[in-house]
């Protein structure tokens, strides 16, 4: 039994006061006193296997590999598969691990821990099957002791059936694609996710927290037990300590604490300041465990007038959404080629995370605490009754409704409770949403009000009678919202609505704490008027520069969550492309154009950036998604240069001549524009403020290829830690500038006890074998991901036809 907070309504008007919780849970790389990583010696099977369950069943001839696994990265990409999950094939696959029991773990309890498996998986101990779970992206584990061979080899089992290939709207994955740990506890201890850290009072000059904490009695005999938690900052200063009184349990017991801390140091985005809570259980006068969390202090409120604060300080959310996949790593992915990522937002100037639409990898929220990223985190995509899923692109031919409807009625419960008690102790975590564009207008709900009105979201034309009925929503949400309360009272709980002049009609808006729009930018100002006690923020939005101006003037819009942060496998359109190019930066981690005007606007970081757009026949294309930062064109094309800055003032230099200098605030969307008839040399954006130059940036011709350049984000890794770097290689002229039409082949060859997990160039339109050895570059770039396995010294060899090899150097350690 799971400890359970008394449940308390928040209301959505005015002002809520939401506070902080933050971080437990086993499945984090910080959180080794709780368990270890079980991610080695695994043997992979692709395919049904009749009896693999068993102990006796013969896996000689199994693929040998490391956990996480997401098979169907590996290929290949073909037509017959869905476009809403990247052209990437699916299926059955079976996953067995021999062990035996090292001394430590010989008379403990232990629980074999699974951050994620996609999907439907069933898993066996030594031919006992302890559970099944569907949702891919829920987190579980099953206790293992009453099936343990203590004294000879135990075989774990996993049956992963993703056979509904086309059941996502975006990549998946298949496998056991996130990390798995096993727990070693002595019979009578703190539960799995058994400690809950809150804080109902926070501010600068004090704060109050409470840890509430479940202790879990296996034993046959009463015990008794005592807890104390001690909260330790940054500099390994004991700040405060709490003791719980001691008892006598018989199965389980709950015991809550109360910690002080003056002065606390604050939880931001410009200061992500952090504390450890060590947790410790006495059983019969003896310590026998202490559970290290990383935890902070944070207050936070949203105002139906006034927008979200922070810390009692008024802040926008300047928010984007993301996918879990990373391109060539399928949904396995390091995290430190997550970590590459999120810097790069913050960098940008983002202070959230919108986790579409599902819970997403345990070290993720790690790093939202260590950066300073406010997160919202999402549990669906879909309720009871499927939507569409493209198997031939998007809005392209008849969709499929495979999904995870089918397990809504069953599942939906424990799938919001394990979210949460697997997060609620997460400082970045402000928000609970209970499901993503649930409202789509005709996908699958229905109102007779969509033949009238604006709908710029919609499938079909206007109401379609066999669909169900758009109040179902209200029903299905409040029930959601309740089952979110049950277990955290301190955030508020959201939704990214998409139809919302329908779902105005339902309770589901009442239902929520916070309403998100997604794209409905138009609505806010008149639903304001007419729901003055709704809070309203932009759940997902366009990277237009109307959108973020709505959240600007009005003080009552939160923020926004921007679709996407970086370009994804999935909800693809028609073949070849089998991703989505909605990121501001590309699969390989290379920024956009359109980044560094996002950074001109959620920045005071001067910016100071150029590209070029061709003009076409149809006039010129003004998104800056159709920019690109080089001078190499044909002699004549007509060009549009855009300038983005947040200088007073640019000019533009085009061989040696001025162009002139352009004021920012006169420009369209706060992009300064020039038309130029191209010729090859520069062009130089100058930008000034008061007067002053503070900066420039300047696109030179590049000549002919004639070498490879590399750049690393690291020379030392940890084996240990199987730590992964970065290889980025630009084709370049012998002046060093990069060559943009470049696509020659590169090849890496590693020397050393390290190996090369994929490559990756953010091409979309590529069916380049992404776990090969050779990769075009696309636009002169190209990315190699190199993780360590044992300590040495690790060689790189880099090479293409034409050119000379390069070699990198690092050191595993």
């Amino acid at each position: 039994m799971m400890p359970i907070l008394p449940p308390k309504r928040l209301t959505a008007a005015s002002i809520f006061l939401l506070v902080a919780v933050l971080l437990f849970a086993i499945p984090l790389c910080a959180q080794q006193t709780r368990g270890v990583l079980f991610n080695d010696g695994w043997k992979f099977h692709k395919g049904d296997v009749a009896g693999a369950e068993k102990s006796t069943t013969a896996d000689a001839s199994w693929r040998a590999l490391a956990l996480p696994h997401d098979w169907s990265v590996e290929g290949p990409f073909s037509e017959e598969w869905a476009s809403g999950t990247g052209y990437l094939p699916a299926g059955i696959g079976w996953y067995r691990k021999t062990f035996r029991l090292v001394p430590t773990q010989q008379n403990k309890t232990l629980y074999l821990y699974f951050d994620g498996v996609y999907k439907n998986s069933d898993v066996w101990i030594n031919g006992q099957h302890l559970g099944k779970r569907p949702n891919g992206y829920a987190s579980f584990y099953y206790d293992l002791t009453p099936h343990l061979n203590k004294q000879g080899e135990n075989v774990v089992a996993v049956k992963v059936d993703h056979t509904d290939f086309g059941d996502s709207r975006w990549y998946s994955g298949s496998g056991i694609n996130r990390n798995v740990y096993l727990l070693a506890l002595a019979p009578v201890h703190i539960g799995v996710w058994g400690i809950a850290f809150t804080t109902p009072e926070v501010s600068a000059s004090r704060a109050h927290a409470r840890v509430a904490v479940h202790v879990e009695n296996q034993t046959t005999k009463p015990a008794a037990v005592r807890v104390t938690a001690e909260l330790v900052d940054a500099a390994g200063k004991t700040v405060s300590r709490g003791e719980g009184p001691g008892q006598t349990i018989a199965t389980g017991s709950d015991v809550t604490m109360d910690l002080h801390v003056d002065k606390p140091a604050l939880w931001s985005p410009e200061n992500p300041a952090l504390y450890t809570l060590r947790t410790t259980l006495s059983v019969d006068g003896k310590k026998t465990e202490t559970v290290t969390e990383t935890i902070g202090f944070r207050s936070f409120r949203f105002d139906a007038a006034k927008g979200f604060f922070l810390n009692d300080r008024s802040l926008k959310l300047k928010g984007l959404c993301i996918h879990d996949d990373a391109g060539a790593l399928g949904s396995a992915v390091p995290a430190d080629v997550w970590e590459r990522r999120l810097q790069l937002f913050k960098a940008m100037g983002c202070n959230a995370i919108r986790m579409s639409h599902n819970p997403h990898q345990d070290y993720l929220y790690d790093l939202c605490d260590k950066l300073g990223l406010i997160v919202q985190d999402e549990a669906f995509d879909e309720w009871e009754v499927g939507k569409n899923k493209w198997i031939k692109g998007w809005n392209v031919g008849e969709p499929g409704k495979d999904g995870y409807s089918k397990n809504f009625a069953e599942w939906a419960d424990r799938d919001v409770r394990d979210m949460i008690l697997r997060n609620r102790n997460r400082t970045c975590i402000l928000m609970w949403s209970i499901g993503n564009e649930i409202d789509y207008p005709n996908d699958p709900y229905t109102d007779e009000i969509l033949n009238t009105g604006r709908n710029p979201q919609i499938y079909g034309k206007g109401y379609q009678a066999g669909n169900p009925a758009a109040r179902r929503l209200g029903e299905i949400a409040a029930h959601l919202a309740g089952m979110v309360k049950r277990y955290d009272t301190t955030r508020a709980v959201t939704a990214a609505l998409a139809g919302v002049v329908m779902s105005n009609l339902t309770t589901y808006p009442e239902a929520l704490d916070l309403v998100g729009y997604n794209y409905q930018e138009y609505r806010y100002t008149d639903d304001h008027a007419q729901y003055p006690r709704r809070i309203i923020y932009g759940s997902e939005n366009s990277k237009g520069y109307d959108a973020w101006e709505a959240v600007v003037k009005n003080d009552f819009i939160a923020g926004q969550f921007l679709w996407t942060g970086i370009d994804f496998l999935g909800e693809a359109r028609t073949w070849p492309i089998r991703g989505s190019g909605a990121g501001l930066v590309d699969l390989a981690g290379f920024p956009k154009p359109e980044y560094y005007y996002r950074k001109s606007l959620w920045t005071d970081e001067p910016v100071i950036y150029l590209a070029a757009a061709k003009i076409s026949d149809d006039g010129a294309r003004r998104q800056s998604g159709w920019a690109a930062a080089h001078w190499n064109w044909t002699v004549g094309d007509s060009l549009t240069l855009l300038a983005y800055t947040n200088a007073d003032e640019a000019e533009l230099v085009v061989n040696n001549r001025s162009l002139g200098r352009k004021p920012l605030l006169e420009s369209e969307q706060r992009i300064i524009r020039w038309k130029v008839a191209y010729q090859p040399g520069t062009a130089t954006l100058v930008a000034y403020t008061k007067g002053n130059e503070t900066g420039r940036h300047t696109l030179k011709t590049a000549g002919a290829a004639s070498q490879l350049k590399v750049t690393l984000d690291r020379t030392t890794l940890s084996a240990a830690r199987r730590e992964v770097a970065h290889i980025v290689v630009e084709v370049t002229d012998a002046a060093g500038n990069l060559v943009p039409s470049s696509e020659h082949e590169i090849t890496c060859r590693i020397e050393g006890p390290a190996r090369l997990i994929g490559l990756e160039n953010g091409d979309l339109a590529s069916h380049e074998d992404y776990k090969g050895k050779t990769r075009k570059a696309f636009r002169g770039k190209w990315l190699g991901y190199i993780q360590a396995e044992r300590p040495g010294p690790v060689k790189v060899i880099l090479s293409t036809p034409g050119l000379n090899e390069t070699v990198a150097v690092f050191v595993s350690k």
